[in-house]
């Protein structure tokens, strides 16, 4: 009931559906950006680095996420949605579990538009797309598990942070500005335990800069963890606090 519930808020408003379809223009315009910049079709790092656009549609997930919780406060829903279900925490976990399936499903998407685009570049440019490499599943599937991770923690920080607005800005000034400048201060082996850099290395298997970020598994753990941190979060702050 409640699954089906935030399925069909889903479905009867535009902004998902807008949120989808530029899902895919984003990844079909940075894979090819890649090979207009004259990308080695020879070199394995390409076809990684094109497919690893799949991830970087995570930015949409979550906010799409933080919408979940914090776009029901904007829009003066959420009050209707506890009458219907008091059970604050019951409504938490349906939009936890069903947000991080539409981002599941972005990803998914994405991973199509990115395979035809490479494809089609490297067949212009001579080359061809190698379906049968481990390391290019390994890349679709960890852009598709970012996707999801971020569609997660976007639900536990909308809950927190229930200004839909500065919710969004917060993550986006995070990921812009908080990340880059940890890296700077405290260097690569500090900055990789950051979110998006562990975003980053669960898309990026096999780039030739590996050693400066996690391994694949221990990417995965860490989102993990922060999808777990941010779920509690989220619960507290649903549970405890007054609506208004």
């Amino acid at each position: 009931m409640l699954f089906g519930n935030e399925l069909l808020k889903l479905r009867t408003i535009r902004s998902p559906w807008l949120m989808l379809a530029a899902t895919q223009l984003v990844v079909v315009a940075g894979v090819s950006g890649l090979f207009v910049q004259g990308a080695d079709v020879d070199d394995p790092d390409t076809v990684q680095g094109a497919l690893a656009h799949v991830g970087l549609i995570s930015l949409f997930t979550l906010v799409l996420g933080i919408a979940a919780v914090a776009g029901e406060h904007r829009h003066q829903t959420i009050t209707d949605t506890y009458l219907s279900t008091p059970r604050r925490g019951r409504v938490f976990a349906a939009k936890l579990g069903v947000y991080s399936a539409v981002g599941a499903v972005f990803g998914a998407m994405s991973a199509v538009a990115a395979i035809v685009a490479t494809a089609v570049w490297l067949a212009a440019k001579g080359g061809s797309l190698d379906l049968g490499d481990a390391e290019v599943w390994q890349t679709l599937a960890g852009g598709i598990g970012w996707d999801t991770a971020f569609a997660a923690i976007g639900v536990g920080l909308g809950a927190v942070v229930r200004n839909l607005a500065g919710a969004v800005a917060a993550a986006l000034a995070w990921i812009a500005l908080v990340e880059g400048i940890v890296g700077q201060l405290l260097g690569d082996s500090a900055a990789r335990w950051l979110p998006f850099r562990a975003g980053s290395a669960l898309a990026a298997v096999g780039m030739s800069d590996g050693a400066s970020q996690l391994s694949q598994p221990a990417a995965a753990l860490l989102l993990t963890a922060y999808i777990i941190a941010f779920a509690v979060a989220g619960l507290a702050a649903v549970t405890r606090r007054d609506v208004a």
